[in-house]
C-alpha cells in the first residue's frame, strides 16, 4: 500500500479550497453585479417605494388590487405612479369607467404634473370606456364561442394603437356592476383579463371601491369576482375617522408576491401642488388619546 503525505495531503486540500473559494467568490461577485432592480419598479411616489424591503418597489408584471373606501384617494395615488413612471420614460395607460378624460388630466395638472406633456410625447394616454359594452361584448363573444371559456380580451377592452408598460383600470367596481346579475360572466371576463395582463407582462394597477375594509374585522363578500385571489397584489387605501372628528388618509400593503414589504398601516397625504406622500415612519397607532376607526 502507498505510503500516504500527511503534508502534501493538507497542501492539496488547501489548493483545492483555495481554487472553490475563489470560484465562489468569482460567482458572488457576479451575482452582487446583478441589479435586482431590473425586475422591479420604483414608482417615485414619496415614501411609498420605502414600504418595500430594500426599496425593490413593485413586481414588474404584477397586477396589484388597489382597495378602499370612497374618498381615500385610489385614483389620485394611482394618478401619482403614472406621473412617477411617466416621467422615467415609461408608456402608460389610464382607463377610466367613471370619470371622464380632461377631469383626470386636470388632476394631474392641478398637482403640476405635466400631464399635457406626457400625452404629446405618446407617454400618457387616459382613455374613457363603456363598462356596459364591456359587459355586452363578452356576452357575444360568449354566444360566439359557444359558452366556452377561452375568450379574448384584447380587442374588448385594449386600444390596439398603444402598447403599455402600467396600466390603470378604473375601476372594477364600475365593471361589476355592468355584469349585475351574470356573475359567472364577470368571473370569466376577470379569469381572462389577468391572464391577458400576465402573458403581456403589463403592470397594473386594478382599482376597486369596497365600503368596508376586507380584512380589519368587517364582513365582506366578493361578488362574484374572486379578484383578490387572482391578484399579486394588494394596497389598502383608509378613511381614517378619529374620535375628536378629524380625518386623515392611510396605506397599507396587504399582499404583493415576488417581494417581502413592511406590515404596518402609515399615514398617507395628498397636498395640493405637491401630490401624494406615504409617510413611511409614521405608522397608525391608537391610545387613549388618539382613538380612530378604519372604513
Amino acid at each position: 500500500m502507498k505510503k500516504i503525505n500527511k503534508n502534501s495531503s493538507k497542501k492539496n486540500l488547501k489548493k483545492v479550497n483555495s481554487v472553490s473559494k475563489k470560484g465562489l467568490k468569482k460567482n458572488f461577485d457576479k451575482l452582487k453585479n446583478v441589479n435586482p432592480h431590473n425586475v422591479f419598479i420604483k414608482t417615485g411616489v414619496k415614501g411609498f417605494d420605502d414600504l418595500f424591503n430594500n426599496e425593490y418597489g413593485l413586481p414588474s408584471g404584477a397586477s396589484i388590487l388597489i382597495e378602499g373606501g370612497p374618498g381615500s384617494g385610489k385614483t389620485i395615488f394611482s394618478l401619482a405612479v403614472i406621473n412617477g413612471l411617466c416621467s422615467q420614460g415609461k408608456k402608460c395607460l389610464y382607463m377610466s369607467f367613471e370619470e371622464p378624460e380632461e377631469r383626470l388630466l386636470n388632476h394631474m395638472k392641478n398637482f403640476e404634473w405635466p400631464a399635457d406633456e406626457y400625452v404629446k410625447k405618446g407617454l400618457l394616454k387616459v382613455e374613457r370606456f363603456s363598462a356596459l359594452d364591456i359587459s355586452r361584448s363578452v356576452e357575444a363573444l360568449l354566444s360566439a364561442a359557444k359558452k366556452e371559456l377561452l375568450i379574448k380580451v384584447d380587442p374588448v377592452l385594449f386600444p390596439e394603437d398603444f402598447k403599455p408598460d402600467f396600466i390603470v383600470i378604473d375601476s372594477l367596481s364600475a365593471i361589476a356592476s355592468a355584469f349585475s346579475g351574470h356573475e359567472s360572466r364577470f368571473r370569466i371576463y376577470m379569469e381572462q383579463l389577468f391572464r391577458y395582463l400576465e402573458e403581456h407582462k403589463i403592470t397594473n394597477f386594478l382599482i376597486r371601491e369596497v365600503a368596508t375594509p376586507t380584512h380589519v374585522g368587517n364582513v365582506y363578500k366578493e361578488k362574484g369576482e374572486a379578484v383578490s385571489f387572482l391578484s399579486d397584489g394588494i394596497v389598502v387605501l383608509y378613511n381614517v375617522i378619529y374620535k375628536s372628528g378629524k380625518r386623515d388618509i392611510a396605506m397599507e400593503i396587504l399582499k404583493m408576491r415576488g417581494v417581502s414589504f413592511r406590515k404596518e398601516i402609515v399615514k398617507m397625504e395628498i397636498i395640493n401642488k405637491k401630490g401624494v406622500i406615504i409617510h413611511s415612519d409614521r405608522i397608525l397607532k391608537s391610545d387613549k388619546n388618539n382613538e380612530f376607526e378604519l372604513t
